[in-house]
């Protein structure tokens, strides 16, 4: 099995996971009622934050959920501050570390980990030069932009790392923040009718 085949798998073993997390938060009441959701977790101390921004580093680097959800559960489940420093903080440093991946191993990594038409869809990119730098910024800020490619693909580029960092620190948080919310409203609705 390929590389890639074994991350489509987890792909959809993830997805099946997050849906049967997602349909137990609502039968708990979880996902119209968050503070119970809050309160559970605080149980678990400094480790529920910790697996949480564990699972945001990953799921950059390897797509095993979809993250705009994962970004939601995580506002769910530690509010709207703490929801918002957990993600960032696990999607900075994911993003950092997909563009280092990438940046050390190179195209043939890339390939392994994404779907040949979403490699031939933005590797086109690498041709147009700094055109590339302002399109990947642009990317990073808007809410619904492919991040977790891009990042890979700026590893190919020679956009240095301080200018990528700078790129993900400051253009991030907007993306997050709207992302993050709305899919959260949409999975507290989502409750209201199981």
């Amino acid at each position: 099995m390929t590389a890639r085949k074994g991350i489509e798998i987890s792909t959809w073993i993830g997805t099946g996971a997050l849906l049967l997390l997602l349909a137990w938060f609502a039968s708990r009441g979880y996902l119209t009622n968050p503070e119970a959701l809050q309160a559970l977790l605080k149980q678990a101390g400094w480790a529920g934050p910790l697996l949480f921004m564990i699972l945001q580093v990953m799921q950059v680097v390897i797509p095993v959920i979809p993250g705009g959800v994962s970004s939601a559960i995580g506002v769910l489940a530690f509010g709207p501050f703490w929801g918002f420093v957990y993600n960032y903080i696990g999607l900075v440093a994911g993003s950092i570390l997909a563009f280092w991946l990438v940046r050390r191993y190179g195209q043939p990594f890339l390939k392994k980990i994404t779907a040949p038409e979403t490699y031939d869809k933005y590797i086109g990119w690498l041709d147009k030069g700094k055109k590339f730098d302002w399109f990947f910024a642009a990317a990073i800020f808007l809410p619904c932009a492919p991040d977790d490619i891009l990042c890979m693909i700026a590893g190919l580029t020679k956009m240095s790392y301080a200018k990528f960092v700078t790129i993900i620190v400051l253009g991030k948080p907007l993306a997050l923040i709207a992302y993050s919310m709305g899919l959260t409203s949409i999975l507290q609705w989502v409750g209201t009718l199981l």
